[in-house]
């Protein structure tokens, strides 16, 4: 491990918190001129996920941090102009085009992989390559099909063949159809300037580091290492050199590093009051949650359903820099649902409310429906909040 310095500078708890709120951009006034792309290149990542309830995760990111803007603009902000690729980075994400370099030490590892899941058929690699070259764009099941059979994890050898050149770099996913990932070949796909792999792996590990670091404001390296699923020993051997600052933070058992962009100017400015995709850069990591927000967070879309505490897809709220609640949306025609709202008190009712209606006004419902409130006395001062705010 890297000698690191002692560090000089230390922080509240209160002090992380706002850091890693305007980090994380909700808190200030958002660059609205930049829009979706801008979100993108700030948090460096957005990640990608199969559930949609109010909308994707994908769509729920910049949602949170903008506000209601149209769903057609998120979908073409991400996909026009070269402007973004997927890769696996914290989980399968949507990441910048120009962090295409960064991704070459991953590249290289699935390159170098003995083992896989899926075998590969022989000439299955080759064809989907060519096929590409002369017919593509191509999804998965153009290529000759997407699975075997109807199970999901049965996937036919084109499919195979498409991701493992995906991992590779050889080919990049440039849209989405359907959910469905749309293939082309990287020399196509991604701008000249930024098609090699001549970064080494320490390289490639420095700049991830330093841009989790940015992305997070203040963290620790449990913390930085999760942002892109890096090894904790590949971030010791790099953040001495990444240009983030050590620190201390009150109440954090675990030394940190800090953006020291985020050092020389003190966070101010306007909060965001919003629901949060459970897959939210935010909230994705739960130990950091809970250590800054003091907050439980925990996806339980896959928890059998007499398990669940909160709810399939519990949305945290956040309000005033804080997670105030959450909220297992649904929706009924134009009704979006609340199947089950858990608050932190009654101080907390208004924002809920706030952030319910502004989603429901994003994804065209006219209306709330509450099902379900863990404090049955907060039912009804939830309910007239609704009801004088939607008028």
């Amino acid at each position: 491990m890297t000698s690191l310095p002692r560090p000089t500078i230390e922080l509240s708890a209160d002090e992380a918190r706002r850091i890693a709120l305007r980090a994380q951009g909700f808190l200030g006034a958002p660059d609205r001129r930049s829009g979706v792309r801008g979100v993108l290149r700030h948090l460096g990542a957005v990640q990608l996920d199969t559930i949609s309830v109010l909308a994707r995760s994908h769509e729920l990111i910049p949602y949170a941090r903008l506000g209601a803007l149209g769903r057609k603009t998120v979908e073409s902000a991400y996909w026009t102009d070269a402007h973004a690729f997927e890769y696996w980075s914290h989980a399968a994400c949507l990441l910048p085009i120009e962090e295409w370099p960064h991704f070459a030490f991953r590249r290289r590892a699935y390159r170098d992989r003995p083992h896989w899941n899926h075998e590969l058929p022989d000439g299955a690699y080759d064809q989907v390559v060519k096929q590409l070259r002369a017919e593509g764009p191509l999804t998965a099941t153009e290529l000759g099909g997407a699975k075997r059979t109807s199970d999901w994890w049965d996937w036919s050898g084109a499919k195979v063949a498409v991701e493992r050149a995906l991992m590779y770099g050889e080919v990049v996913c440039v849209e989405r159809r359907g959910w469905k990932r749309v293939y082309d070949l990287a020399e196509r796909a991604v701008p000249a300037a930024l098609l090699h792999d001549e970064l080494d792996d320490a390289e490639c590990l420095r700049r991830l580091v330093r841009l989790a670091g940015r992305s997070l404001g203040v963290g620790t390296r449990a913390d930085i290492a999760d942002y892109h699923r890096l090894k904790g020993e590949q971030v010791d051997a790099v953040i001495g050199d990444s240009g983030l600052v050590p620190v201390t933070v009150q109440g954090w058992s675990r030394p940190a590093w800090a953006d020291p962009a985020a050092l020389a100017t003190p966070p101010r400015g306007r909060h965001r009051t919003t629901l949060l995709s459970p897959f939210d850069s935010l909230v994705w990591e739960r130990a950091r949650t809970e250590r800054i927000f003091g907050f439980t967070h925990r996806l339980e879309a896959y928890v059998p359903k007499p398990k669940r505490v909160y709810g399939y897809f519990a949305m945290p709220v956040l309000a005033g820099g804080r997670l105030v609640g959450r909220v297992d949306p649904a929706r009924e025609g134009r009704t979006l649902v609340a199947r089950q709202v858990t608050l932190d008190g009654a101080g907390s009712v208004p924002a809920v409310a706030q952030a319910l209606i502004e989603a429901a006004s994003w994804v065209d419902c006219t209306d709330v429906r509450i099902e379900r409130v863990d404090a049955p006395e907060l039912r009804e001062p939830l309910a007239r909040e609704l009801a004088r705010s939607l008028g």
